[in-house]
Formats: structure tokens, C-alpha cells, sequence
């Protein structure tokens, strides 16, 4: 998987946008202003590809556990997010896309009622 799978991946989810809160290089992907992806764009250049993705807490566990790839979420709450290295080899894309799907709904699952109503709305 590249940066612009992985780009084109997550912009055709429902609601989700994309911006550069922190600096030019961290790309932040939300779903209704609710972040559910990060990723460094410079780390891609670099040939270190790595993102970060919500996950529930124990499943969080239980991937650190089971795969070298996976750490506790860099820069981010360690109970909710992992980082994902995606040039080790241990992580096939479709569990990847996987583990961004899970990222997202956990996302759309926090959100209020009336919000999560407007993305089946569109």
C-alpha cells in the first residue's frame, strides 16, 4: 500500500476530510472534525511509512501483542491508538484497510446521534 491508497482509501469514506492541523507535514484524516488517521507525510518520503489509527483498547492490546508492527500510539493517548510501520512486512493491506475501518466506526460510534444520522443522510 501506498500514500495515495492509502489517501484514496479513506477520502471515500462517508464525512471524512482532510487537513494539516499541526504542520505541513502530519496529514490528518477526520470524519465529522473527528480525527481517526494521522500520518507523516515526510515518514512516507523517507521510506518509513507509519500511521496512526483509534482502535479499542483491549483489540489495541491484543495487536501489540501479536505483531511487532504495531505500537502504542506515537504522540497519541496510549489506551486509544496504535501506530501502525507499514514496511515491516507483517501487515497485508487488506488488514490494514481493516484496521482503518475499525478506526473510523469507533470514530462515528463517539459521535452525537444527530451527526452520525447525517452521514446516512448524504
Amino acid at each position: 500500500m501506498n500514500i495515495e491508497q492509502l489517501h484514496y482509501y479513506c477520502l471515500k469514506k462517508e464525512g471524512v476530510t482532510e487537513s494539516f492541523p499541526f504542520d505541513s507535514n502530519t496529514l490528518v484524516l477526520k470524519v465529522l472534525g473527528k480525527m481517526f488517521l494521522l500520518t507523516s507525510l515526510k515518514g512516507w518520503e523517507e521510506g518509513e511509512p507509519a500511521i496512526n489509527l483509534k482502535c479499542d483498547p483491549e483489540r489495541a492490546e491484543h495487536l501489540r501483542a501479536n505483531y511487532d508492527s504495531i505500537i502504542p500510539g506515537f504522540h497519541m493517548s496510549k489506551k486509544h491508538w496504535n501506530t501502525l510501520k507499514l514496511n515491516q512486512g507483517d501487515l497485508p493491506s487488506p488488514f490494514v484497510l481493516e484496521l482503518i475501518d475499525h478506526s473510523y466506526d469507533l470514530v462515528v460510534k463517539g459521535l452525537p446521534k444527530k451527526l452520525r444520522d447525517s452521514l446516512t443522510e448524504s
